[in-house]
């Protein structure tokens, strides 16, 4: 069974709570643990640059963190500690990366280049970052927002974030050994079905 877990949850649900939980289990488990969180947000505003202070602020500090806020795969395969099984790597979030690659700020070359420049960079970005977490000896803590169950929204780049996210969670779903729910700060877990 794989040794990754994926939580989802909304907002405020609980869920980097729960992922900090299962870290910190892990490094009572050995003394040779180690975890390191790999965050994606951008501080593209003041209140972004708040919740990342809060975030930090936040960490437990025998949490190593490295920002890598569009190439998830080289996080993964970057850092020689990454790559050690006794390491559990917790990457919050899945949400903010997709909306990071497909929602780039302006300015940004792929925003420049248009629709057709982002989709290719999103596809190359999903595919080696997938490829990356079933390569992973180590365990992975996945964190990222559950968005699909409300309305659809207006307009089509955000649709397309929303599609996206949903089908990323599926395929990381299925690297998963296990997936949790978070609900009012109570995970839900189960087992992951494989696909048939």
């Amino acid at each position: 069974m794989s040794p990754h877990h994926l939580i989802l949850g909304g907002q405020r649900s609980g869920k980097s709570r729960h992922a900090e939980r299962l870290a910190q289990a892990w490094l009572q488990r050995s003394p040779q643990h180690g975890v390191t969180v790999v965050a994606t947000a951008m501080a593209s505003d003041e209140e972004m640059r708040e919740r990342i202070a809060r975030h930090r602020l936040d960490r437990p500090a025998d949490f190593d963190a490295i920002e890598a806020p569009l190439d998830l795969a080289a996080a993964l395969r970057g850092a020689s500690e990454l790559g050690d099984p006794h390491r559990l790597v917790v990457i919050d979030c899945l949400t903010l990366w997709v909306t990071n690659v497909l929602m780039p700020m302006h300015g940004a070359a792929e925003a420049d280049a248009g629709t057709d420049a982002v989709l290719h960079t999103w596809t190359q970005r999903r595919q080696a970052f997938l490829a990356a977490l079933r390569e992973r000896e180590g365990p992975v803590v996945l964190v990222s927002n559950e968005i699909g169950m409300g309305v659809i929204p207006l307009g089509a780049d955000v649709r397309r974030v929303v599609d996206e996210l949903g089908r990323l969670h599926q395929d990381v779903a299925q690297c998963c050994g296990h997936i949790t729910l978070m609900a009012a700060g109570q995970p839900f877990t189960q087992q992951v079905q494989r696909w048939g």
